[in-house]
């Protein structure tokens, strides 16, 4: 908590108009055996980590009131039904669904239901992808936020022409959210582009053990970031990217702007059907063993486990019947079932 007070108040100095947490049980999100995953700290034991991190709903509120009492707008990220009941239950208005989590149909569902803004993450996603996330949250209350899940993102790849589109294509509001470490390129273009939300990793120090301080914004970097985003909101697009190509490569700032076909960029593409959702064993499963609630989820798959069925089918497989022996962990393909 006094971490999370410094951090707040260092946000507010710096520009911010919200701090956004993350609402994080192990169980909701991997299995224990995911073993480590590359993080920009290095390899971190996942599971391990997000143990540590788990709270408790008193923690939440109060770390709710302390984000509005330094006149910031409180936004956090659930990542299964029970952080999405958490927030809910200390009155969230806004609920920010993280990229690995846009396939993760029941907390779609369950976050719709409540009737409040949703901002939903595209990285390592399809266009498809996106359509079904829409189909279920709607467009009347949801934006959604270009991405690349790559940690550092290199800029050159995030075709922030992307931002226009889908603005055009979904009728929502659109922004970034951004991994790259620069502070100004992407969030500059991004603004001169039309975003309307920009969410930036923000850290106290880029030397301290968060998971991803090292490629995250200081408070300095962050406060420079805001300054240039507000006065490209108060310029034309044509100046704002001229005026980059003058600090810039004028070739840097194309390959940035990119060419507007939605698909996934090179830094993130090992990373689909792995940092996503699908079905896994949460023990080992016998031949003839029937899939319950009980004994399967939707998790992220991550390094060294196997991809399981697409949670859009979550449902249909619920009461099937396992017709070899599954080791705990292992994602629940359909030759697996009868």
């Amino acid at each position: 908590m006094q971490t999370a007070e410094k951090l707040i108040h260092a946000a507010a100095a710096s520009g911010a108009d919200c701090t956004k947490f993350q609402v994080v049980f192990a169980d909701e999100i991997i299995h224990p055996l995911t073993g480590s995953v590359p993080l920009p700290g290095g390899d971190t034991p996942l599971y391990e980590v997000f143990r540590k991190l788990e709270q408790d709903l008193p923690f939440y509120r109060k770390l709710k009131g302390m984000t509005e009492a330094a006149g910031l707008t409180f936004l956090a990220s659930p990542f299964g039904l029970k952080s999405a009941s958490i927030l809910n239950d200390i009155g969230s208005e806004i609920f920010k669904i993280a990229s690995p989590e846009l396939n993760h149909y029941p907390l779609l569902n369950e976050v719709s239901s409540y009737g409040k803004k949703i901002i939903l993450s595209t990285g390592v996603s399809t266009l498809g992808d996106i359509e079904e996330a829409l189909n279920i949250t709607g467009t009347a209350n949801t934006s959604i936020l270009h991405c690349i899940t790559a940690y550092p993102a290199p800029p050159e790849q995030y075709n922030l022409s992307l931002i226009p589109l889908f603005r055009q294509l979904f009728a929502v509001e659109t922004g970034i959210s951004d991994h790259s470490t620069d502070p100004v390129l992407v969030p500059v273009i991004s603004t001169a582009l039309g975003a309307s939300i920009i969410e930036k990793h923000f850290t106290l120090s880029n030397d301290t053990d968060g998971l991803d301080d090292p490629i995250a914004l200081n408070p300095e970097n962050f406060k420079l970031m805001v300054e240039r985003v507000r006065s490209a909101e108060n310029s034309k697009p044509e100046k704002v990217l001229n005026q980059l190509k003058t600090e810039y490569s004028p070739k840097l700032i194309e390959k940035i702007i990119g060419s507007g076909e939605k698909k996934m960029a090179v830094a993130e593409k090992e990373n689909y059907e792995r940092t996503n959702r699908s079905l896994h064993a949460l023990v080992e499963l016998k031949e003839g063993t029937i899939l319950t609630e009980q004994n399967c989820a939707l998790l992220r798959t991550e390094k060294i486990l196997r991809p399981g069925i697409s949670p859009r089918f979550y449902e249909d497989v619920l009461g099937k019947k396992i017709k070899q022996k599954i080791p705990d962990g292992e994602g629940i393909r359909w030759r697996d079932l009868i």
